[in-house]
């Protein structure tokens, strides 16, 4: 698995590395958004994520992508970082679950996909399609690495997890893993870089649920 970890989002080992984070479970942080995209008769389609990668993470993964060297680096030269991701993101399962009426659901091709970098952050934007759209009276999805390579946190924020074009009368609820005591973290940091750590009996992954009428 954690291979895997390493080959979806280029570069998390290494940047733990050279970011001073490699004694540390876990390795890179995001800051996630999501938008529930439902189609004209109700079902849902797609998800469309929005994850914006901790600072040390974003600096060292752009290292000489300014081609043109103006200071600047734009969508146009994160574009094949984007779709370098994006393409891998199937090998650890897309850090997403999806269950429609409690059935999991699997997912399509993802595409879409744009990086920018702003104030040293580091977001990609990507659209992660359901295999087979359904009419949902209840949608639920988990964003997270259960293995806590990668820690995920849904933004505390209205706009976390939002729904497009849903029929009248949908809510969304946020439900958020506790924080950490301090002998957990302590024994996490101090876990080895090149093993997994035991998470097993610890939430670690954000849900959110859609209800409509």
């Amino acid at each position: 698995m954690r291979s895997k970890l390493l080959s979806a989002l280029a570069g998390f080992a290494l940047a733990g590395v050279f970011a001073g984070e490699a004694a540390a479970h876990p390795h890179v942080f995001v800051a996630a958004k999501a938008e529930i995209v439902f189609a004209p008769d109700g079902s849902v389609r797609a998800l469309r994520h929005r994850w914006s990668f901790d600072e040390a993470y974003s600096v060292y993964i752009t290292q000489g992508l300014d081609k043109n060297g103006d200071g600047k680096i734009t969508s146009d030269e994160l574009a094949e970082l984007a779709k370098t991701n994006t393409e891998s993101l199937p090998d650890v399962d897309f850090f997403t679950t999806a269950k429609i009426n409690g059935r999991q659901q699997e997912f399509g091709t993802p595409g879409e996909e744009s990086m920018s970098y702003e104030g040293k952050v580091l977001t990609l934007v990507f659209t992660l399609p359901l295999k087979n759209p359904v009419k949902a009276r209840s949608f639920g999805i988990e964003i997270g690495d259960p293995t806590y390579f990668v820690a995920f946190e849904i933004v505390d924020a209205p706009d976390a997890v939002v729904t497009k074009d849903a029929p009248q009368g949908c809510v969304v609820r946020v439900a958020r893993p506790p924080k950490l005591d301090e002998a957990t973290q302590k024994r996490l940091a101090e876990a080895d870089i090149t093993e997994t750590p035991d998470v097993s009996g610890l939430q670690v992954t954000t849900r959110a649920l859609v209800a409509c009428p």
